[in-house]
């Protein structure tokens, strides 16, 4: 990926939107290109829930892929002032959350709907933790509503009765938040 290209679309972007900021720096992480914006004014770049930041993130992606005549968009992140990390870091704190409750009552969890980045997140979070090597996730849902159900990898008697024909629901745990009402990508 031409990330000289990422960076100075980017510069461009917000420059004729008339948004502030004083670097960009880039990383690559595996398949992610992460942006990181230095601004003094960084409310006014993630904008109500990240919207702003969602929307510069979205035209970028787009116009990288147009640029570079890429098949889909490429995998970009862009952060300011560490607002997406923070994000990422609170959907994996509450997977783990509803992993204990997966354990302790055996049950499958759905966790609220979320984008297709959180879900990523998720996925990649347990798959990779090896405290955590003892659940599984899917993706259920369509939409806006496709969500994220946890399960124990070894549902033994459980297992079987969905074999037999029985639908297995997934648990919602009853609680008023858990904090996923307001991710932003």
């Amino acid at each position: 990926m031409d990330t000289a290209l990422i960076k100075d679309t980017l510069k461009e972007l917000l420059e004729k939107l008339d948004l502030p900021f004083s670097a960009i720096d880039l990383s690559e992480e595996e398949d992610i290109v992460r942006v990181e914006i230095t601004s003094d004014t960084a409310n006014k770049i993630i904008g109500w829930h990240g919207e702003t930041l969602n929307s510069i993130q979205h035209l970028l992606k787009a116009i990288i892929r147009s640029k570079e005549k890429l098949d889909r968009s490429p995998f970009i992140v862009v952060d300011i002032d560490g607002y997406r990390r923070m994000q990422e870091d609170k959907v994996r704190k509450i997977a783990e959350q509803k992993a204990d409750f997966v354990r302790r009552t055996g049950n499958r969890v759905a966790l609220a709907p979320m984008s297709p980045y959180f879900r990523r997140v998720v996925h990649l979070h347990i798959a990779n933790t090896p405290e955590l090597q003892d659940l599984t996730t899917e993706s259920t849902g369509e939409g806006d509503y496709r969500q994220i159900v946890l399960r124990l990898k070894d549902e033994g008697s459980v297992r079987a009765a969905a074999d037999a024909g029985e639908e297995l629901s997934p648990v919602i745990e009853e609680e008023e938040e858990d904090g996923l009402e307001n991710l932003d990508i």
